[in-house]
């Protein structure tokens, strides 16, 4: 079965970073691109960038593109999304997702909190 498994909540204060991980299971990891995806409260589903796990190549969504770095490990088949810099409006929940010859798949979430 394919999974896509995230980590845990997080809570950071504005200006922080945080870290966010995903683990892919059941498929062939590095044929096939990873995107993040976010949702804030409210709002709808805002792309932030995508990885290809093969060779770390990256494309960044522009209103990401100075404080986003993805990350990719092809021994652990994990990917991660770091945001720098975190706002209040940061305050959302992050996916990350890949598309597949079988259809999509999607992590089950990471709500990410930004609050003094």
């Amino acid at each position: 079965e394919v999974q896509l498994v995230q980590s845990g909540a997080e809570l950071r204060n504005p200006g922080a970073s945080v870290k966010v991980s995903c683990k892919a299971h059941g498929y062939i990891y590095t044929s096939y691109y990873i995107d993040w995806v976010r949702q804030a409260p409210g709002q709808g589903l805002e792309w932030m960038g995508r990885i290809d796990p093969e060779n770390n190549g990256t494309k960044y969504a522009r209103n990401f593109q100075d404080r986003v770095t993805f990350a990719a490990d092809t021994s652990t088949n994990t990917a991660y999304v770091e945001l720098t810099s975190l706002r209040i409006e940061d305050t959302a929940v992050y996916y990350c997702a890949t598309s597949g010859t079988s259809g999509d798949y999607w992590g089950q979430g990471t709500q990410v909190t930004v609050a003094v």
